[in-house]
């Protein structure tokens, strides 16, 4: 996938900006296509923004697997996280560590939230990045957002397509709209997320990622100092 991280940008999600475009909510797809191993696609848009379907990645992941995809024998080379490193902001981080041994070939992502807030609290979630981990354990995890910050984000623009439909609602005590598909919905979001943002770096990655209380903005940044490639070969 031939994607420019420097030309994306955050908000409350990840919009990616060229000359004569601007496209947003692109990290579920973005996260299911590099998942899947596909580096070459098409993709047709008549708005700016990608549907937010359920919330959850799940709907593009169903769809790639019932389209099927094609081999174009060209290999597709993936970069390799060679020194370690960690990206800051506040008390959020995402740290790179090259691959253990005897894991060369994997990708290993790992994520920490903390909320203040009875459903949430502190939780903990790491996967090997595959397709079948990807589809079953994280691509159904919807977004989530809370009641008393809907009419900020309605005042900037944001959120305009999210419904009960869509996105896990919570108020000061509990889940609005239940059930939740997963108790830990919450953490593999942000491992959705992260997937998706890492997309932009056009191949595959090899390595460990950790990531503590992080979003979109800290991945781009965390993105952008690993194409400065002193940290990936």
């Amino acid at each position: 996938m031939l994607l420019n991280p420097h030309k994306a940008v955050t908000s409350s999600s990840t919009v990616l900006e060229g000359e004569n475009f601007r496209v947003g909510t692109v990290e579920h797809l973005l996260a299911s296509l590099w998942a899947a191993g596909i580096g070459s696609c098409v993709i047709d848009l008549d708005a700016d923004e990608i549907p937010i379907m359920d919330g959850s990645a799940l709907p593009f992941a169903q769809a790639i697997e019932k389209a099927g995809t094609a081999d174009l024998k060209i290999s597709q080379s993936s970069w390799r996280i060679v020194q370690a490193f960690t990206v800051e902001e506040k008390d959020a981080w995402i740290r790179f560590e090259p691959a253990e041994a005897g894991d060369k070939k994997r990708l290993t992502l790992s994520y920490t939230i903390s909320y203040d807030h009875p459903m949430i609290g502190l939780q903990s979630r790491s996967l090997a990045l595959s397709w079948p981990e990807f589809t079953r354990e994280i691509a159904p995890a919807r977004t989530f957002g809370f009641l008393k910050d809907v009419e900020w984000f309605r005042r900037q623009g944001l959120a305009r397509g999210a419904s009960y439909e869509n996105t896990i609602v919570l108020d000061e005590a509990g889940i609005v709209n239940p059930p939740l598909r997963f108790p830990d919905e919450f953490v593999r979001h942000k491992l959705l997320d992260l997937a998706g943002d890492l997309a932009l770096l056009g191949r595959p990655l090899i390595g460990l990622v950790s990531a503590y209380k992080a979003g979109h903005r800290l991945h781009l940044q965390a993105v952008r100092a690993l194409l400065s490639k002193r940290y990936i070969v």
